[in-house]
């Protein structure tokens, strides 16, 4: 049996269907989150459709926006929402991802409402593009983490 160095939080936490419940899986994912841990994370806990809900509740997000993030169609999105199926490897990491940036933004910007509309404005700091169009791919949430950490440390993103 292959011993983790990462426990759940919590040991309903595969059982979540609550405001207060999903709430647990946001505060269980830092901030800023390295890769290392990541793979920690992927490999000791069961990432589903559950984080994603998580980020639609804090945020409002749409299941479209969350499916373009994640590449997938809305039907496939949906689908993971069924007991028992289970996002590949690299879906997880990009929810695991989106969680962290989602709760980064939400220190930075002091909630997460504020980080979503941020997120859908036009920024000159990138381009003109609105910096949620980077989120489809994981340098693009890097990228967009790069400058909410700026931010947080005085440059004007």
């Amino acid at each position: 049996m292959k011993k983790s160095f990462f426990l759940p939080l919590h040991p309903n936490l595969y059982r979540m269907t609550t405001d207060e419940e999903l709430s647990m899986v946001m505060e269980d994912v830092p901030a800023y989150i390295s890769d290392s841990e990541v793979l920690g994370y992927m490999g000791s806990r069961r990432i589903d459709w559950r984080y994603v809900e998580a980020i639609r509740r804090q945020s409002g997000i749409s299941d479209q926006s969350v499916a373009d993030w994640l590449n997938l169609s809305v039907k496939t999105l949906r689908e993971y929402r069924k007991p028992g199926n289970q996002f590949k490897d690299n879906v997880k990491e990009h929810v695991l991802l989106l969680v962290a940036l989602f709760n980064q933004g939400a220190q930075v910007m002091g909630s997460g409402e504020a980080f979503d509309t941020w997120l859908s404005t036009p920024n000159f700091f990138f381009d003109g593009r609105k910096p949620g169009a980077l989120l489809n791919t994981v340098s693009g949430i890097r990228f967009v983490s790069d400058r909410l950490f700026a931010m947080e440390h005085g440059d004007n993103v």
